[in-house]
């Protein structure tokens, strides 16, 4: 059955229709093309005609033509839209025509740095005798050491990635100094990824790069390349420093698409219960892959990769057990084992894979047709994008978003339209955020002395900061430069992703003669997943955790067959440090956020019964952040009972974070929406909207401007659900007969108060 008839059958199926709220057809579109630019080299012309390439797309030909008139560039189209020839042609150019020329490609993942070298080699190949002695070559943590050299030396283009840029390319600068004098182009491609945490630290990576290519002689152009956001040319500006020419109008052709928001069975209609929206990806995937059609299921966690994937290797095993025909596909997976799903898809051995977002971004995973999103992806922007997955080479394509009860999920399942008519979101990045700005100024310093007075980048409190690591015997002030004269390597201890260093290792032991490090794990999600007695789930394979080794950040698990996996509770506490400002019952201010995982569910495969608790004992994590909070008086609450009071606020505040990700126009883990009903600081009633990110972005602040707004917008939610006494949808929880009219009371109440 091919994906038009799977699609037929589905439309003529009424209890499948039942639960489809929308099903939204886009209409192809034909290709819009432009003639090569006289200005490009005839072996550049020559080699795109042996590709079958005879014009290019219209937004190729405006992207090479800003590029030569030497503006700094930004391109934003969706997947597969031929973005790569924007920077390729025009870097190969300048190595045609100086080849002493090189440029440095940045990729997010080492993923997308090993698939652009193989499509580079291929095309430098075309160019006959006329790209001799033009090589490109990957250089990150798997490049042999023998081979460091031969790239350095040789390298006209160097394709790496941020993590290798930070902490062996800037810092080893002596070792590349070809490559620094004869800088012409740095490419920094899936710009929409660098946002939050990672877009901050990036933005000071390249405030580094650019201060050493100053030093010298160089000042190369930036190429940056994006899926669809709202703030492309502005966020690129923030990361390289300097405004960029966008172009955002795609000229590459599409084919149909079918996109059907799909909300499960409600099961019980007074509390708002609905079936899972696990079981029903779990249906759809395995319906596609009986059909004989190439899929992708998303789902939004580690844990549900496994559950899904365990239970689609199910369907396709053979006598023997034998099931690679599904994988799964996710973060803490060891490269080799990525790589070797990614060719399983390329050559079409894979038919069905089950990732978290780590396959979003633009690797070439072959033709998938069809695409299931096991609950909304947090954003509209991730939502393309992984939608984009489905259909790559312009063929027919269906993606199923189907959603959870959680309240994001259903407000986006019943307004289609919304999600249809709104723009992208905002990336948020805050590259002067304290925190973040003081461990790349140190790693400036190592690489390169400060003069006194140089800014690093635009940053005003260069100066104070400098005195600083100075009196904290860091820098040395001599000659009227800031020297380097600690004993550590400052980009070491930095990780560019995270608020948190270092990854933890997995080690298998079930073969006492033979350990073997199977996976990584971040130090956040460490507590939930690798706890002592946890079920971990690596490749549908099930480990019990054995031992976790916090200090020596090692993991030791044993291969185990039990019918049940685990699911962690996160206990997250926080506390205020400093108030920035005050508006009425409305503050801004520095929190500390504590989090700590203290007991941990067991979760029967198929039913989902709970089959009982058990504690964890591991060490708390801390996080300073912003926040802004809103007291609530007594007088708000008046015509309420105590118990009466609590439950309405608990349920508006629920209800605050289905609603702030949306206007604050950000992912749901962004922020974190809290009511504490007694709180320490206020001494009060009081709601806090935290920023997710170490230091913050940005987000509190934008919540403190616009809480009324939030308001206003929360309460026609609650008001519009059609639930009867407050469900997973508005609330969060049915709250009693008067629960959702006395949340809705306390949303105005408390937008009137503001306004």
């Amino acid at each position: 059955m091919n994906l038009e008839q799977f699609l037929q059958k589905k439309r003529g199926d009424p209890a499948f229709m039942a639960s489809v709220t929308h099903w939204e057809r886009v209409e192809p579109k034909p290709a819009r093309f432009s003639d090569f630019s006289a200005r490009l080299a005839e072996p550049l012309k020559r080699a795109l005609n042996r590709r079958g390439i005879y014009q290019l797309y219209s937004h190729q030909r405006q992207a090479l033509d800003a590029v030569f008139a030497g503006k700094h560039l930004t391109v934003v189209t969706p997947t597969a839209s031929g973005k790569s020839l924007c920077y390729t042609l025009p870097s190969l150019q300048a190595m045609l025509e100086d080849k002493a020329a090189r440029a440095l490609f940045i990729f997010p993942t080492k993923a997308l740095a090993a698939d652009q070298v193989a499509e580079l080699n291929a095309f430098i190949g075309l160019l006959d005798e006329a790209g001799d002695g033009i090589k490109a070559f990957t250089y990150d943590g798997d490049t042999a050491v023998n081979a460091r050299n031969a790239v350095r030396a040789a390298g006209n283009i160097v394709v790496t990635n941020p993590d290798m840029l930070h902490a062996a390319i800037l810092p080893g600068h002596l070792n590349w100094v070809k490559l620094f004098e004869n800088l012409k182009f740095v490419v920094i491609d899936e710009l929409h990824v660098y946002r939050g945490v990672f877009g901050s630290n990036m933005a000071n990576v390249i405030r580094r790069l650019r201060r050493l290519c100053a030093f010298y002689g160089s000042n190369p152009q930036f190429i940056c390349c994006s899926a669809t956001i709202a703030n492309p040319g502005e966020l690129a500006a923030q990361i390289i420093g300097e405004k960029t020419a966008l172009i955002d109008e795609n000229g590459a052709p599409s084919g149909e698409k079918n996109l059907v928001f799909y909300n499960p069975p409600v099961v019980n209609r007074q509390l708002g219960i609905r079936e899972s929206s696990l079981s029903h990806a779990r249906r759809l995937a395995g319906e596609l892959l009986q059909n004989g059609i190439h899929s992708i299921t998303f789902a939004r966690s580690r844990l549900n990769v496994e559950v899904l994937t365990t239970y689609l290797k199910r369907l396709v095993a053979d006598v023997l057990g034998n099931s690679d025909a599904v994988r799964g596909y996710r973060g803490g997976y060891l490269p080799n084992l990525r790589r070797e799903i990614e060719r399983g898809l390329r050559s079409g051995e894979v038919r069905a894979v089950v990732s978290t977002n780590a396959l979003e971004l633009g690797i070439d995973i072959g033709q998938l047709e069809a695409c299931v999103l096991c609950g909304y992806p947090g954003s509209v922007a991730s939502t393309w994008q992984q939608a984009g997955r489905a259909g790559r080479r312009h063929g027919s394509s269906a993606t199923f978003l189907v959603a959870s009860s959680a309240p994001l999920d259903q407000y986006i399942v019943n307004h289609p339209e919304y999600f249809l008519d709104q723009s992208p979101e905002h990336a948020s990045i805050n590259p002067g955020n304290l925190f973040v700005l003081l461990n790349h100024l140190k790693c400036a310093a190592y690489e390169l002395p400060f003069a006194q007075g140089e800014l690093f980048g635009d940053a005003p409190a260069t100066g104070e900061m400098l005195r600083y690591l100075e009196e904290e015997n860091i820098l040395h002030l001599s000659g009227g430069r800031y020297h380097w004269m600690a004993d550590d390597f400052p980009s070491a201890e930095v990780s560019l992703r995270s608020a948190f260093d270092e990854n933890f290792l997995i080690i298998d032991i079930s073969d006492p003669a033979h350990h073997e490090v199977i996976g990584e794990m971040d130090r956040y999600t460490v507590p939930m997943l690798l706890h002592e007695r946890a079920i971990y789930l690596h490749n549908a394979q099930q480990y019990q955790v054995e031992s976790l080794d916090f200090d020596d950040k090692k993991a030791y698990i044993r291969k185990v067959d039990v019918d049940y996996y685990t699911d962690a509770d996160l206990t997250v506490n926080l506390r205020v440090l400093d108030v920035f400002r005050t508006r009425g019952a409305l503050s801004l201010g520095e929190v500390l956020v504590t989090s700590i995982v203290s007991v941990f569910k067991k979760m029967k495969f198929d039913t989902h019964e709970n089959l009982g608790f058990g504690e964890v004992n591991l060490p708390e994590l801390e996080m300073h952040s912003s926040a802004m909070w809103l007291t609530v008086e007594e007088g708000v609450f008046a015509g309420l009972g105590r118990e009466e009071a609590g439950d309405a606020m608990l349920g508006l505040s629920y209800a605050l974070g289905t609603i702030a990700p949306l206007y604050l126009m950000c992912a749901t883990w962004d922020i974190r929406v809290s009511f504490h009903v007694r709180d320490s600081f206020t001494k009060k009633p009081t709601l806090y909207i935290t920023d997710g990110i170490p230091g913050g972005i940005g987000l509190a602040d934008k919540a403190f401007e616009m809480m009324e707004v939030l308001l206003g917008h929360a309460a026609e939610t609650i008001e519009g659900c059609p639930c009867e006494e407050g469900c997973p949808s508005c609330l969060g929880s049915p709250y009693g007969k008067d629960g959702k009219k006395n949340a809705l009371l306390l949303a105005k109440r408390l937008s009137n108060e503001l306004s």
